[in-house]
């Protein structure tokens, strides 16, 4: 196939292009490369993608509508992974302008694109954060999402909204997936696993929010990119059984879907901590602190869906998936840690 997909600089855009790559589909890779962090990393990211036979780079911001236009236009694309957005629940606080340009503006492009050009298939990002205020666990699908506690949730939210609306006029398919907490090489230095790192490794306090007591459905990366691609080569189709009466909001008589994709295993966040001190071979001095606004104590995810319709599930541990993003670090950063067991 030959796809389209938008933020391959970016930490899970990265891993999805590598997969389908590697298995010998041509990648068209979008991204601003925008310094909401170091771009050394986003173009690190890409100096790996490069390497790779089949991949070609576009530095493009999704808000350019002539650009992005002309992109399907020219591009040939036949289905499209949409991943570039403008991430982090904090941020949303200081920069909402942000989240309204790239979350809703960049994914009407890609589906107003997608639809005038005919391709087979939208997967498109979305986040845990949806659930907001819920709090029965796991999270599912199934269940109505609409109370918000950031910006970024609600501009995930409403590109649901804005994918079903295509999917039903225009018969468009649309696969959302809303991912939990996901870690691992070549991550954002805004992450949590990111920052207590460096920290340790520098020797300064890490800030614990919530005490550290709230539990996070840790997903690694590759899990998450599997499965991205796995939903990608199923496109969504419409369910024969939907019920307007009781309406199902992951499903549709439009050929339109939800899942989560998370590990279905939550940690508790101190846990997370111990295993990086353990392979660090070191303690972290802790800042104890409360939760911060946008922060949801728990998150969980029921993936029966992902499980029975893509054939998937995510598995890797946090003693492993934790060990391997710190591997990565260390090389990225030329760092030899003598303390290492």
């Amino acid at each position: 196939m030959k796809v389209l997909v938008t933020g391959a600089a970016g930490f899970i855009g990265m891993h999805v292009s590598r997969i389908l790559l590697e298995r010998g589909d041509e990648v068209v890779g979008l991204d601003n490369l925008n310094e909401y962090y170091d771009v050394n990393l986003k173009l690190a990211r890409l100096k790996k993608l490069e390497a790779l036979p089949g991949f070609r780079f576009v530095k493009l911001d999704l808000a350019d509508r002539a650009g992005m236009e002309a992109l399907f236009r020219d591009g040939g694309f036949q289905r499209v992974v949409h991943l570039a957005a403008q991430a982090g629940v904090r941020y949303s606080l200081i920069n909402p302008h942000a989240y309204i340009d790239s979350n809703l503006v960049g994914t009407f492009h890609v589906l107003e694109g997608a639809r005038a050009h005919g391709l087979e298939h939208v997967v498109y990002a979305s986040t845990s954060s949806v659930y907001g205020a819920n709090t029965r666990m796991p999270f599912s699908t199934h269940r109505a999402a609409d109370h918000p506690i950031s910006l970024y949730a609600a501009t995930k939210k409403a590109t649901e909204m804005m994918a079903h609306s295509y999917s039903i006029l225009h018969r468009l398919p649309t696969t959302g997936l809303r991912f939990f907490t996901v870690y691992g090489p070549f991550g954002r230095p805004d992450m949590a696993l990111f920052q207590f790192t460096r920290n340790m490794l520098e020797g300064k306090p890490i800030d614990v929010f919530n005490y550290g007591r709230h539990r996070r459905d840790f997903t690694y990366v590759d899990d998450i990119a599997e499965g991205v691609v796995r939903a990608l080569d199923r496109p969504a189709a419409p369910d024969p059984a939907w019920d307007s009466g009781d309406p199902d909001p992951a499903r549709s008589s439009a050929p339109f879907r939800l899942y989560n994709i998370g590990n279905s295993q939550p940690v508790e966040l101190m846990r997370y901590i111990e295993v990086l001190e353990d392979y660090l071979g070191m303690k972290a001095e802790k800042n104890l602190l409360p939760m911060q606004p946008g922060d949801v104590p728990d998150t969980f995810a029921d993936v029966d869906d992902l499980i029975s319709d893509v054939g998937y599930r995510p598995s890797t541990p946090v003693e492993v998936g934790v060990v391997r993003f710190v591997e990565w670090y260390l090389e990225y950063h030329g760092i030899r840690l003598d303390r290492r067991p």
